[in-house]
């Protein structure tokens, strides 16, 4: 591996480097004083390294922000956002003129108070929860990897680098993240640690006193200490990194608001405006006599080189894309588009057709299993995994190679027992692009991931979450693992797509819905325990897609009962019970709200008839369905924990069954 970049701007003499590194600094500190909000300290600590790593090591094109063979940088550090926005403004990208940085923070401004995702603006990942940005680099470390062992040197070749902090570090998540990055060898991740040993509530050791280095050495990382303003040093530590066949930690020791002052080395310039006279001050110990938003022709000009760099290194691998073998390069752009092969929707009608045709009694997670392996076969960027439950969640197809350090090549990864990770790399196989990826646990433990799932929400990517064992139907395990609150609270996540099939047929179409939508994550919410199938006609439209549907229509209906998963079964057996009682009873799935509710009124108020009793019936707890029931409707479900026992008898327990439907129904018609 080559210790030199291929996008190598000449060297700064270490004179001019100090001068690019002080016109971050003084960027930084004057937009975060005139937004009067903001965090200058760490851009001012790591101005150093990242003048490094830019004008050194970095391949990236300012005019072309989302050429698929950069180098991804990943500042972690969220809330150090200015020095991210500094770098693009001097670097040349045009989504980031000095008047973005002179509204920092303010509405509309793409200088968001924490780096918001927008690949074409240069930001890689929206940051700011700290932990989740390295551990989201680790995904895209890890698709760098697959693609190159798909693709090839020629087409894939790059670095991903991450510039984290000390509360980075802190968080479970990266502990998760790294002790997998370790595992699986991903030498092209390199982490800039900014050991800057403050914190917001002061110094680290009021809460830290554990060897970082010492942690990611047992972790399988390659670990350096460097002094963070010796830029010599830390180019030196990042070309032998880049060297590596391990991930690297570069532990740079820095002081947090290099250069004020009285606030230097202190919590005082964490995170709020340095002040005037601070500024005044930093100014004259920096040696950059000039107003506020002003950077000298000579460092805009020195500062432009290594996009310039950049686009060659680009012009390079488009020529040796354009000459690639036809196939090669059309795999590679449909990898890139991540388009869903016609051929995928024909492997859900053909299920859909077998299903209806046998009427199995499946678990939905099984079904999930069954389409899983026909859409692996249909989608080559599909990639999967599961958090050590693999085979209670179904999700490993048959045919599909384990990825591992020395096997890239496989689509399916085998994340232990690390939800968070997985759903932070979940994040960052997307974002790196190349690949659908998917993952799998129980539902119950999406607590454990829930802030990467609302980050995948907040940028819009559509990874898919498996989660399996949705109910108190997984019986004998108990409350701990019976997900009660669950459903309701991940439909209240702005953008998520909560899916919950009745049976087989519902599971695929939920499946081609979810592929469908790149723009939001999904959720599949599977059974442990069978169900029949209870849509037994076939079609080639997909019901699921609306998010509700009439199941079982009745003349003069005189009540509605909505129902979603293995409770579906349950409608449907009650509307039988109260057709003998003579009421006239219809049956909605609902396997997805979010859905429903984007159709038109027509088609909802035809679906849920208000005119007619309604009736919601669910394992779960009640929030969230009076919007579709009313505060007067009926809701038969749970409103407290589960117990552990057989799942049939927990059903009958707590009353959710068609018979208490059935009374519970007619005792209002009394």
């Amino acid at each position: 591996m080559s210790t030199l970049p291929a996008a190598a701007a000449p060297e700064p003499e270490p004179h001019t480097a100090r001068r690019l590194a002080n016109a971050i600094r003084a960027l930084s500190m004057d937009a975060v004083e005139a937004a009067r909000s903001g965090h200058p300290g760490m851009p001012l600590g790591t101005a150093d390294l990242a003048t490094v790593l830019f004008t050194q090591f970095l391949k990236f094109d300012p005019a072309d922000p989302t050429w698929p063979d950069r180098d991804r940088f990943v500042l972690s550090a969220g809330h150090g956002s200015m020095l991210l926005y500094s770098l693009l403004h001097l670097t040349g990208y045009q989504a980031f003129p000095l008047d973005a940085l002179k509204r920092f923070r303010q509405l509309g401004s793409p200088a968001a108070g924490h780096p918001e995702y927008d690949p074409a603006k240069g930001i890689e990942t929206t940051t700011g929860p700290l932990g989740q940005g390295i551990s989201t680099a680790v995904g895209m470390a890890l698709a760098e990897r697959m693609m190159n062992a798909r693709f090839g040197d020629a087409l894939v070749d790059h670095h991903t680098y991450v510039l984290a902090s000390d509360g980075d570090l802190m968080e479970g998540i990266s502990h998760e993240a790294a002790s997998l990055a370790g595992h699986l060898g991903l030498g092209r991740l390199v982490v800039l640690y900014d050991d800057n040993r403050i914190s917001i509530d002061g110094p680290t050791d009021l809460a830290l006193s554990d060897d970082a280095a010492g942690r990611f050495a047992a972790y399988g990382w390659d670990v350096e200490r460097v002094d963070g303003h010796d830029m010599a040093a830390v180019a030196a530590a990042i070309a032998r990194a880049r060297t590596s066949a391990r991930p690297s930690l570069i532990c740079c020791r820095t002081v947090i608001g290099f250069g004020a002052p009285t606030k230097a080395g202190s919590a005082a310039s964490h995170g709020a405006p340095l002040g005037a006279d601070e500024i005044a001050a930093a100014r004259a110990a920096l040696d950059w006599p000039h107003p506020p938003f002003e950077v000298p022709a000579d460092i805009r000009a020195e500062w432009l080189l290594p996009g310039r760099a950049g686009a060659a290194a680009r012009a390079r691998w488009q020529a040796r894309l354009d000459t690639a073998p036809a196939d090669q390069a059309q795999a590679f752009a449909d990898a890139l588009d991540r388009r869903v092969p016609d051929a995928a929707a024909e492997a859900i009608r053909h299920y859909k057709r077998e299903t209806t045709a046998e009427l199995p009694k499946l678990a939905t997670r099984q079904a999930s299993g069954e389409v899983i392996e026909r859409l692996m076969a249909a989608v080559p960027a599909l990639v999967g995994g599961s958090a050590d439950l693999t085979g209670s969640n179904v999700a490993k197809p048959k045919a599909a190679e384990i990825i591992a350090a020395d096997h890239y090549g496989g689509r399916f990864v085998h994340y232990g027992v690390r939800e968070h990770a997985m759903a932070a790399m979940l994040n960052g196989l997307w974002l790196h692009g190349g690949f659908r990826p998917f993952g799998a646990t129980f539902l119950v433990f999406v607590d454990y991931f829930r802030p990467a799932l609302r980050l995948a929400a907040l940028m819009e990517i559509g990874v898919v979450q498996v989660l399996t064992h949705d109910s108190i139907g997984l019986g004998e395990d108990g409350p701990t693992h019976q997900p009660v609150e669950h459903l309701s609270s991940l439909r209240a996540m702005p953008g998520v797509q909560v899916f919950r099939p009745c049976d087989a047929v519902e599971t695929a179409e939920c499946w081609q819905a979810a592929l469908a939508a790149a723009d939001r994550p999904s959720v599949l919410a599977l059974s442990r325990q069978g169900i029949q199938t209870v849509r037994d006609r076939h079609t080639d439209d997909n019901l699921s897609a609306r998010g509700a549907y009439v199941l079982a229509d009745a003349d003069s209906a005189q009540v509605t009962l909505i129902a979603t998963g293995t409770e579906v079964a349950i409608a449907l057996d009650a509307a039988a019970l109260l057709a003998e009682r003579g009421i006239a009873a219809r049956v909605v799935s609902m396997p997805c709200w979010s859905l429903f509710n984007a159709q038109d009124e027509d088609y909802r108020r035809r679906v849920i008839d208000p005119a007619t009793l309604l009736v919601a019936i669910e394992a779960g707890v009640r929030h969230g369905w009076d919007r579709y029931i009313g505060v007067d409707g009926l809701f038969v479900g749970l409103d407290g924990f589960g117990a552990s026992a057989p799942a049939a008898e927990l059903y009958e327990h707590f009353g959710i069954t068609a018979k208490a439907v059935a009374t519970a129904v007619e005792v209002r018609f009394k």
